[in-house]
């Protein structure tokens, strides 16, 4: 295909391709999927060769948010019958992060629900990162805690987080639809906030809330301007008890083209499965490795995920490798400071120097990938059953509520 040809050259130099060419990538038959995904997966081997990185999420205060993100499990008036706790210790976060870097994660991402942080719950949160770091060398940091207020960033970064997560989650036009205690622009500001300051930036989106095609490339195209290094994809999660219970709307094909879509108007960034890949693709996620280079060992915020050692069973029998410690995510590049691309935009305000890839899944959205506060996402990925669904067929089987691990006597999966 020509257009196949196109996008696969201009995301090996790097440029942005048209509104019109994202949109056709959406609209491509299923008999042309495995030729989207082979051309996508130039683009990935470019950038990232075969390697996959694996982050890991610990939840430090579960449920009780005041906003009212339709998509999220925690959010106000949420009847999801979820675990609820409030923050942990320190020592119990370094423990739980332990766990996830014993199977193989290089990140960590620390998130708590919650319009975003008060000072003390700043305090709070670089206590953590100095106990993990303290006790696991090399190992990156993420903080996903909500909306940031001036200098939250700053104090973060002197604490040692290596990068913020703030998801987008939807186009601008759509926003108001899915949440109304806080706005697109406070999203935005947030993630320039942790740009300015020096952390890499992540922000991604949530696919599967009814939005349009001309809705997801919005919110690509914006996040391409806001230049994250790290772009975590969530696919909603459609929890009994949330707005959003009803929109079982996502095929495993649907998936791939969206996160072929993603690879393409984003080519040199760390592009994340996060949640809702067990739920949505299902015994398609190891074609996704081809488009993605990142995805979360184990268990999400408040669903569970397919066993950690499944997760790196599919990674070895696909062919591809677990992304080492020692090993750089970011191309040359974009290892450090601004590096805005043709056509694309900006780079982080005042210059920013970003440091090593930036974080996910869902406060981002859901998946961290994303985060749990100010209209945090799920950032789950629950796992059950892998039988296909016919679209728009409600399968509540698919998702399991997290009942292990962070907030509870039992150990964690990683």
């Amino acid at each position: 295909m020509d257009l196949l040809n196109t996008l696969v050259d201009k995301g090996l130099r790097r440029e942005l391709p048209s509104r019109e060419e994202a949109l056709a990538v959406l609209a491509t038959a299923d008999d042309d999927l495995l030729d989207v995904v082979a051309a996508a997966g130039k683009v990935r081997r470019q950038w990232f060769g075969r390697r996959v990185k694996l982050n890991y999420l610990v939840n430090l205060k579960s449920g009780l948010c005041p906003e009212d993100c339709s998509y999220c499990s925690q959010r106000l008036g949420s009847k999801a019958e979820i675990l609820k706790y409030t923050w942990i210790k320190p020592d119990e976060a370094s423990q739980a992060a332990a766990a996830g870097l014993a199977g193989g994660a290089k990140r960590v991402c620390l998130v708590a629900s919650g319009r975003g942080p008060t000072d003390r719950d700043v305090d709070r949160v670089t206590d953590t990162i100095k106990a993990i770091k303290d006790q696991n060398e090399g190992v990156e940091v993420c903080a996903c805690l909500g909306l940031l207020s001036d200098g939250q960033a700053e104090r973060l970064r002197a604490a040692g987080a290596d990068a913020y997560n703030h998801n987008l989650n939807t186009s601008e036009g759509t926003y108001a639809d899915i949440t109304t205690t806080h706005t697109y622009a406070d999203r935005v500001d947030t993630v320039q906030k942790a740009h300015a300051a020096g952390l890499s930036a992540c922000s991604g989106l949530i696919a599967g809330m009814g939005e349009s095609d001309e809705d997801l490339v919005d919110v690509v195209f914006s996040l391409r301007e806001l230049d994250p290094d790290s772009v975590p994809v969530n696919f909603l999660i459609p929890f009994e008890g949330t707005p959003l219970a009803k929109e079982w709307n996502l095929t495993p094909q649907r998936c791939l083209r969206i996160l072929a879509m993603v690879r393409f108007v984003c080519p040199d960034v760390e592009v994340r499965i996060a949640g809702g890949r067990e739920v949505h693709l299902r015994s398609m996620q190891p074609l996704a490795l081809h488009l993605a280079n990142s995805i979360f060992l184990g268990d999400y915020l408040t669903s569970e995920g397919q066993a950690g050692k499944a997760d790196l069973d599919m990674i070895a029998d696909a062919g591809f490798e677990v992304e080492g410690a020692d090993q750089v995510t970011l191309p040359e590049h974009r290892a450090g400071g601004c590096h805005g691309h043709e056509g694309a935009g900006v780079c982080g305000p005042a210059g920013s120097a970003q440091g090593a890839a930036g974080c996910g899944s869902a406060g981002s959205g859901q998946g961290e990938g994303g985060c749990g506060s100010a209209g945090s996402a799920q950032a789950d990925g629950g796992f059950g059953s892998t039988v296909p669904a016919p679209v728009n067929e409600p399968r509540p089987d698919l998702v399991a509520v997290r009942r292990r691990g962070t907030g509870t006597d039992l150990a964690p999966n990683a």
